[in-house]
């Protein structure tokens, strides 16, 4: 053989990902993960079959078109349901007799054969589709025939296995591989699966593996690759390279599961390769997976070959596992007289931790308090810094205000100029420079805390939270528990700031509590916890 498979490639690219796992261990874990979901593939499944009966309902008495529909829940029912793909396939039978279509007829009939024979009814089958004459019938009908035949000899010899008759079942269904390769595109995936198969059952396997069809084709389906893998791992396991062959059938079994495909052989193949190998508990979960799908399909061989294999490996995981228990009561002795020592020890490293615990809680409980502290330090610096530079710029203000006044007064007084005196007196607005005087606490108490007004809000409900008028950066609701956060708690130092009475300071400090969402004993607290930027 001269080239390298995918199905290799892939192979490896699993042993360098799996830290130092063998390629099987990576594959293994993928289907156990697959196996977990089988149920929603399962559904997915039968949701599909279950609107393609819906277009049956609604496709009317049109014979032909009923045919066709009917056609389509046999091909979803061949691999999943024996009795539903024999029921369809019966009925096909009816609708071809109605239509008057020896073509159809044909059709109708094989794939009836195929389902008898997927069933494991080697006698029923083989009296069939002995009566089918696909003379004159398409090419795809006619390959379809040949190889469902070839298929039905191959496994009587498979079944028997028997140095008689097995050689001569198998160069019958050779034959009837001929006869279906001759009808087939060459070098196409079907004519190097088939052609490879008739090799390696006549034992050529070398010739055989050469010719295969390379797995990571992208325009492989899921179903086909399920064949593909399973037969080449057969074929690999004849050839004597078990790890190859197990990678294989689990890729096989991971695309059964994708595809809810039930009359399939590759669970089967890898428990007996896992069990060779000596993984019972893998081998275990595939046999129990096969006699699932075995008895869900209704394959009657499926289920002979598998219970033939199944009390062999529940026998080895029985043994396994009261070897295991010897061993487990042997440890719990030796651990037995461990934790007698251990809880002494235990008892007196219990005592010391106690203390140490004790100690760390105190510990703990100073270095978050002294963390808090530094906290509420690092945060009234940034307060009074920002607040001295504010007030030596207010007082750097009206300094130079006063300054300039000064000069004015003196000019005045000296030209004797009574009346320009008292117009400059009068000019003086002091409700003006107040609101200057807050605008510049607010633009300063805005920088320490530039999310108060938002956190502010968050106290009320959307209807009693404050507006801001435009270009307004506090109002004095919130002035005065901007104050109250600064630090000055006492109502008078509020009024006097503010130019209010004690009384209305309490006044507005009580009816902005009474809305707040929170108690109005804790709203101060929450004002507190507004933290600086």
């Amino acid at each position: 053989m001269n080239r390298i498979p995918g199905y290799l490639i892939l192979c490896l690219f699993f042993s360098i990902h799996a830290y130092g796992k063998t390629p099987a261990d990576s594959l293994l874990k993928e289907l156990n993960k697959v196996m977990a979901k089988s149920a929603v593939y399962d559904s997915l499944k039968i949701r599909g079959i279950d609107s393609i009966k819906r277009t049956r309902q609604a496709a009317g008495n049109d014979p032909a078109r009923q045919y066709l529909i009917c056609r389509q829940l046999y091909n979803a029912y061949k691999v999943f349901n024996f009795d539903s793909a024999f029921t369809y396939a019966q009925q096909l039978q009816v609708l071809a007799g109605q239509l008057h279509d020896p073509v159809l007829l044909t059709d109708a009939r094989v794939k009836l054969g195929y389902v008898l024979l997927s069933s494991g009814m080697f006698t029923e089958t083989a009296a069939f589709i002995n009566t089918i004459d696909p003379t004159g019938a398409p090419d795809s009908i006619r390959v379809e025939f040949f190889l469902m035949k070839s298929r039905l000899y191959f496994d009587l010899a498979d079944y028997n296995q028997d140095k008689y008759y097995t050689p001569t079942y198998i160069k019958i269904a050779s034959t009837y591989v001929d006869s279906a390769l001759h009808l087939m595109t060459p070098n196409s995936v079907a004519y190097k699966y088939n052609k490879g198969l008739q090799l390696f059952k006549l034992g050529n396997i070398p010739a055989a593996l050469a010719i295969f069809p390379d797995l990571d084709q992208p325009d492989i389906s899921g179903r086909q690759l399920a064949i593909l893998a399973c037969t080449l791992g057969s074929i690999y396991d004849a050839a004597g390279n078990k790890d190859t062959a197990i990678c294989l059938m689990i890729r096989s079994a991971i695309a059964d599961l994708q595809t809810s495909t039930k009359e399939t052989m590759a669970a089967y193949s890898l428990a007996t390769l896992l069990f060779e190998k000596g993984d019972v508990k893998n081998a275990s979960h595939c046999i129990e997976r096969a006699i699932s799908e075995a008895v869900f399909y209704g394959a009657r061989q499926r289920k002979v070959m598998v219970s033939s294999i199944l009390p062999i490996i529940e026998h080895e995981r029985i043994n396994t596992a009261e070897e295991r228990t010897r061993s487990l009561l042997i440890y719990a002795a030796i651990v037995t007289l461990l934790l007698v020592a251990l809880v002494i020890l235990a008892i007196t490293v219990f005592r010391q931790v106690q203390k140490l615990k004790a100690a760390q809680r105190i510990i703990t409980a100073a270095n978050l308090k002294q963390q808090e502290i530094n906290n509420q330090l690092l945060e009234a610096n940034k307060i009074k810094e920002e607040y001295v530079g504010y007030c030596f710029n207010i007082n750097a203000s009206y300094i130079g205000k006063i300054e300039k006044l000064k000069q004015n007064l003196e000019q005045k007084l000296t030209a004797n100029k009574p009346a320009e005196l008292k117009f400059l007196v009068n000019n003086i607005n002091i409700r003006q420079e107040r609101e200057e005087l807050f605008t510049s606490f607010d633009r300063v108490f805005l920088k320490i805390f530039p999310h108060f007004v938002a956190e502010f809000n968050a106290l009320f409900d959307k209807e009693n939270q404050v507006i801001l008028k435009e270009n307004e950066l506090l109002n004095t609701d919130i002035r005065i528990f901007a104050l109250i956060r600064i630090g000055i708690n006492d109502n008078e130092k509020i009024a006097r700031i503010l130019e209010y009475s004690v009384n209305t300071i309490y006044a507005y400090k009580t009816r902005i509590k009474k809305r707040a969402l929170i108690p109005s004993e804790e709203f101060e607290a929450h004002i507190m916890n507004i933290k600086a930027l």
